[in-house]
């Protein structure tokens, strides 16, 4: 199965939820729609999903148009956040249910059932009731109840999203192996790029209803087409700046000018937003041909192993991911250092303009 929109759009009143969006989706793809609380991604799943209808736009199916088509006559499988399981009914019974609304026979929901069980890790508690399973694992029997239908299209909507830290670490690991098995084409929708980057497969980055961008997860990571999917596709936000370029140097709009090298050296003059993401700005410089940056710590925020060091650099506010444990006070003046390997230049409409050839490595 291949699904395809073109020039997909949804309008409710004056208001515009999806806005003109194209995209391929091809069998046995993961394809992950990332993007803040309300930027579409659910308003464009139930689009694929023929639970809404466009206002304008195609979607086709293997080349057929099945815009006006409802769910009904789809092959679609969705899962949402919340755990949506029928709680007087076992393990079993809930993932077997929709195959015995198909009217299919014994033998072949036993073989689904115990496939999509094995697949998921849920052979010990196929007896139990959905109450007496851990948040993980009644998501899971949700999926696995999404999976036994054997839908060309299954759709996840936030599906680990009110999961704990542990049990979403432990469902974002097994995933991309049930996925694979699979070979229906899955959409994943999330709100968090780490999310994004740990499925791999593909990344459409929404905003504003918009499919800013869409492509390899990596590619889409490495080298955004413009700021505002560089924003969308960086936590903590993308850090930014401004700079005018002329000749061979560059004023910073934190004060000071630097030798315009690397990707500076590559762009003419004129005025740019630089980008950069919080693990590449350091505060311990490395001796390189770095941009220094004068400023004083906001806050320190200790994550364990690493610490977000959140910075006042003028009207700039910066954050820099940093090893080990940061006791450092608020207000405390400091020098941070930017590798200009590892820039994105954006020009004024918001445009990439450049992108070094380390950060498109990174």
């Amino acid at each position: 199965m291949t699904l395809v929109l073109e020039g997909v759009s949804k309008k409710v009143g004056a208001s515009v939820h999806i806005d003109d969006v194209s995209m391929t989706l091809e069998r046995g793809s993961l394809n992950v729609l990332l993007g803040a609380t309300l930027a579409g991604k659910t308003s464009l799943m139930r689009l694929m999903a023929g639970l809404d209808a466009p206002s304008g736009g195609r979607i086709l199916v293997d080349g057929r148009d099945v815009t006006g088509w409802p769910v009904q006559r789809r092959s679609v499988a969705m899962v949402y956040q919340q755990f949506i399981n029928y709680p007087s009914l076992s393990v079993y019974e809930n993932i077997a249910s929709p195959l015995r609304v198909a009217g299919l026979p014994a033998s072949e929901i036993e073989t689904r059932v115990q496939d999509a069980a094995r697949l998921l890790k849920l052979e010990p508690y196929l007896d139990r009731k959905p109450l007496n399973l851990s948040g993980g694992q009644q998501q899971r029997t949700a999926i696995a109840r999404a999976l036994v239908k054997r839908a060309d299209l299954v759709l996840l909507d936030e599906p680990l999203a009110n999961l704990d830290y542990k049990l979403r670490e432990e469902l974002r690991e097994e995933l991309p192996r049930v996925f694979a098995a699979s070979g229906a084409i899955f959409v994943y929708a999330t709100t968090e790029p780490s999310e994004a980057l740990l499925l791999g497969g593909n990344t459409a980055t929404l905003f504003e209803g918009r499919v800013t961008q869409f492509g390899t997860t990596p590619q889409v990571y490495r080298k955004p087409q413009d700021l505002v999917t560089a924003r969308v596709f960086s936590d903590p936000p993308l850090n930014t700046l401004t700079i005018r370029k002329s000749g061979g140097s560059a004023t910073l709009s934190t004060g000071g000018q630097v030798l315009a090298t690397d990707v500076l050296a590559t762009v003419p003059d004129g005025d740019y937003t630089v980008g950069f993401r919080a693990h590449h700005l350091s505060l311990v410089s490395s001796g390189g041909d770095e941009i220094t940056i004068p400023a004083s710590v906001s806050v320190a925020e200790i994550t364990g192993s690493e610490s977000y060091v959140h910075l006042d650099a003028g009207e700039h506010r910066f954050v820099s991911l940093v090893p080990g444990v940061q006791r450092l006070e608020p207000g405390l003046s400091i020098t941070a250092y930017l590798d200009p390997r590892h820039l994105f230049l954006f020009d004024p409409t918001g445009r990439l303009a450049a992108a070094s050839t380390a950060q498109k490595a990174a």
